[in-house]
């Protein structure tokens, strides 16, 4: 009698699994539709934002004003189960503005003839499950960089003492591109810690009319809360055990590497970077890229019913997962060689699979 492979489920685990993904694609849809009663068009958007979720990353939205991104926050807020919290970023905003700051207080004791004082620490909106952080291009780096353990350790310190956020913790930031009165860019160490950068463009005629028909009548779509923390939480988790083969893996990797210029001094070096990049790129994307990268293909492998990323599924988040982690030279910016042509430039030419 053969002998069983413990290294390979069983049908009823198999079973498990599907019956999981479906949940998965059955949340995904339902937080999507209620997001979609308010959000008119702007569907890779709104993929992308749910992607973050439920891969546990930050996401930052870029696009002029009267676009809709705060209404795209405040509507996925209203369908989660969550709290929230709006900071509006200015420059005369502190640090402790957004953390929080230690207080004394007066209270009472058994005993005691007088209130006692006491510090007490008073948490800042960034205790919050979904934040907005909105326009936060206007505020200065010291101030930016208060949201940087937050979004990377998920806890703050204050005092000397750590405080950990509530789980999920999802930051959502807005900037404007093209004011650049009063606004600071964004340290490069922060952009980072972005899972996704997402561009939202301007309506279409149809959309246009669609939002007028919902802004204009004197009635608002309602939305329904479809989804706890604890199940958001799961679905992370389901998220992160999803299979990707190991060429595929490569693949997420070469494909960052290759946004790496070659290195001059040393030209006998491997490297997978184009022309394209070695003449425009400064400096390449960090290996949170890769993790972005894999997570993001494992979501939509998911979404699309499959156990396993493909590298079709790298391609698709290369571009929002990358062009905001590359630092471009002063000759692309002369030239308006932008971060997305570079990324296409490097999806169009990497092969998926190296020849043995």
């Amino acid at each position: 009698m053969p002998s069983k492979d413990l290294n390979r489920p069983d049908q009823t685990e198999i079973e498990a699994a599907h019956a999981r993904i479906a949940e998965f694609r059955s949340a995904f849809a339902a937080v999507r539709e209620q997001v979609e009663r308010v959000i008119v068009g702007h569907k890779s958007v709104v993929e992308g934002v749910l992607t973050c979720l439920f891969c546990d990353g930050h996401v930052l939205l870029e696009g002029v004003p009267g676009l809709g991104k705060t209404l795209l926050v405040r509507t996925l807020a209203r369908a989660l189960d969550l709290s929230f919290s709006r900071i509006q970023f200015t420059p005369d905003l502190m640090p402790a503005d957004i953390s929080g700051t230690t207080i004394v207080v007066e209270v009472e004791k058994p005993g005691a003839h007088a209130p006692v004082r006491q510090f007490t620490f008073q948490p800042g909106p960034v205790f919050a499950q979904i934040v907005l952080a909105d326009e936060i291009n206007r505020a200065t780096p010291k101030t930016q960089s208060a949201l940087l353990e937050a979004m990377q350790e998920r806890s703050v310190t204050v005092a000397g003492t750590t405080h950990p956020l509530p789980r999920p913790f999802l930051v959502m930031a807005t900037q404007n591109p093209i004011e650049q009165e009063g606004t600071y860019p964004l340290p490069e160490a922060q952009l980072d810690r972005f899972f996704f950068k997402l561009l939202v463009g301007p309506s279409g005629r149809d959309d246009l009319a669609e939002i007028l028909n919902r802004t204009t009548t004197g009635t608002a779509p309602g939305v329904e809360r479809v989804l706890t923390a604890d199940r958001i939480v799961e679905f992370q988790r389901l998220v992160h055990r999803a299979a990707i083969a190991p060429p595929i893996l490569d693949y997420a990797v070469r494909l960052t590497l290759a946004t790496h210029p070659r290195d001059r001094r040393d030209s006998a070096a491997p490297s997978f970077s184009t022309p394209m990049v070695d003449r425009y790129v400064r400096l390449g994307a960090s290996p949170r890229a890769a993790q972005a990268l894999v997570l993001a293909a494992k979501c939509r492998a998911l979404l699309d019913g499959r156990a396993a990323a493909s590298a079709d599924d790298i391609r698709a988040v290369a571009h929002p997962a990358l062009r905001h982690r590359m630092l471009l030279n002063f000759e692309a910016q002369a030239e308006g060689v932008t971060a997305d042509a570079i990324v296409e430039n490097i999806v169009s030419t990497l092969p998926a699979r190296v020849e043995a």
